[in-house]
């Protein structure tokens, strides 16, 4: 829906809640008009229902509003006197139509002043319970929301089993474009196994009907700082298809919310308006190697020649710290190692039982099928890539046959335009045309781990409106199921030199409020 739609169906909205509501407003000694007038009609029922007026605010937050207008429709009939579990249950299920009927059948009396405090045990805990999902749900959306590295794509910097706390002010909280969904969770709901929000199952209407389920436009709130480069950046897989995220199809389809693709993390090595290239496997920037902060490794994969058949991969790969599996790829017994930093390399080499060890480069101009942009006229691999420029808001560049495979996605998927091709002319939005200017900006998001990363080479840029947010903090981690790395409990993601743990002085800032509180609970009751 557009801004339009929605401001349209806000309006709607208020002529229902003053239609419903309108003698109410009166018996509360308020003047009927007021029931009709957006925003200012929920400042005055907060005043009707004894609420406090910022409870507003909630009304208007997307997500937040869902649990809101359930408890607005039960604060509205108690403050009436309907205060039975039965007339609570049938102002929720009628979705808040239970006004109609006491605003036009039922003889109710408006209690003034009354007490919001719950009358008994269940009812105070329902209260708490619901005060607790709404600042989570606060919190969760447009400030700090939890995070788990599934992958090793960031090894060295981000494990796999480490727990982070991912800020969304710092890019700017995105506003939830999808406005029916269940709270603080993404795609799924765990247990249940069915989708947290409204989408049509009907595979032929996938393409477009999730556009029309009460979807926002996007918006941001004003941000702190821009993405800069080689910032750690959790973002919405733009390739995702929910059917496999490993499928990067470039005629994909195309049926998945943006806020609900999958929530991936990777280091930004270009920003918009940067000129990228990958040679040997080595981004360079603007035509300059691009330098990596100290706390980041990169890995390759490897091809190993042991002296003898006493070789123990798994021993070695234990020992040296090499991230990622290896196996067998011939008769000679080479062994492939998937992912070793330069400084395991460095130690692995002077093994007494390695003959030779040799980076596995792909060889310059072989095209791999796979990498972005998927066409026969773009011979690059995952070593050797680009150069290409990274589309930068307001910016115009030349457009022809040649580039637009590079970009053709951006107009049409994250831009909205339609494209056509007619012989040597290209028409966008049925005009014939030789430039485009840009109107947001992308981004480029590459694992450290190069051989074993899906990443930007295999679905291209990134848009500014898919990017969810930066990792700060690892709170937790562990290694399997059994095992916590303390070191890296309550550490910072970025920073210079080696990440300090401040797990020690939480747990004595915990302990010490905690003896605090009860000191203070003591000495009241003395």
């Amino acid at each position: 829906m557009t801004l339009m739609q929605w401001f349209i169906f806000i309006l709607i909205i208020q002529v229902i809640h003053g239609l419903g509501t309108w003698k109410l407003y009166i018996k509360a000694g308020r003047q009927a008009w007021e029931a009709f007038i957006p925003i200012y009609n929920a400042v005055v029922l907060m005043k009707i229902t004894n609420r406090p007026w910022w409870w507003t605010i909630l009304l208007f937050l997307p997500i937040v509003n869902l649990i809101m207008f359930p408890v607005i429709w039960v604060e509205t009939a108690r403050s009436f006197g309907k205060n039975k579990t039965l007339d609570t249950l049938l102002a929720v299920l009628t979705l808040g139509f239970y006004n109609f009927y006491l605003n036009y059948i039922e003889d109710v009396v408006y209690i003034n002043d009354r007490s919001v405090h719950p009358k008994s045990g269940s009812g105070e805990w329902t209260s708490s319970i619901l005060f607790a999902i709404v600042a989570a749900t606060i919190v969760h959306t447009y400030f700090i929301q939890p995070f788990t590295i599934p992958s090793s794509s960031l090894e060295k910097s981000l494990l796999v089993g480490d727990f982070l706390f991912v800020s969304k002010f710092h890019y700017g909280a995105r506003i939830p474009m999808t406005s029916v969904a269940a709270p603080m969770v993404h795609d799924t709901i765990p247990v249940l196994g069915a989708k947290s929000y409204l989408f049509d199952d009907d595979f032929t209407k996938r393409k477009t009907s999730w556009k029309n389920k009460l979807q926002l436009p996007y918006l941001r709130f004003p941000s702190f700082e821009k993405i800069e480069r080689n910032d750690i950046v959790v973002f919405n897989q733009p390739a995702d298809t929910l059917l496999d995220m490993n499928d990067f199809r470039p005629n994909r389809n195309y049926y998945k919310p943006i806020d609900k693709k999958t929530n991936l993390v990777k280091r930004c090595v270009g920003v918009a308006g940067d000129s990228l290239e990958v040679r040997d496997g080595y981004v360079y920037i603007n035509g300059k190697k691009n330098e990596l902060p100290d706390r980041a490794h990169l890995q390759f994969s490897y091809h190993v020649q042991p002296k003898t058949n006493q070789f123990n991969p798994k021993f070695v790969k234990d020992r040296y710290d090499i991230t990622d599996g290896f196996g067998i790829i011939n008769s000679q017994n080479t062994y492939y190692f998937s992912a070793i930093s330069d400084e395991a390399r460095d130690k692995f080499k002077n093994h007494p039982n390695v003959g030779s060890i040799s980076r596995n480069v792909k060889e310059k101009g072989v095209r791999d099928s796979n990498i972005f942009p998927h066409d026969p006229a773009y011979n690059w691999n995952v070593d050797f890539f680009g150069p290409l420029y990274i589309p930068e808001e307001g910016k115009t560049i030349d457009i022809n046959l040649d580039v637009l495979p590079l970009y053709k996605r951006v107009i049409t998927e994250y831009e909205g335009n339609t494209l056509k091709v007619k012989g040597n002319q290209i028409l966008i939005n049925g005009e014939v045309t030789n430039t485009y200017t840009f109107k947001q900006n992308y981004y480029w998001m590459m694992g450290d781990n190069r051989h074993n990363s899906i990443d930007a080479r295999a679905w291209g840029f990134v848009p500014f409106d898919h990017v969810v947010g930066k990792p700060v903090f690892i709170w937790m981690s562990w290694d399997g199921l059994k095992n916590p790395r303390w070191e890296r409990f309550f550490t910072t993601v970025s920073g210079n030199g080696k990440a300090t743990s401040f797990f020690i002085p939480f747990l004595v800032l915990l302990f010490g409020w905690i003896g605090f509180n009860k000191w203070r609970a003591r000495k009241k009751n003395s």
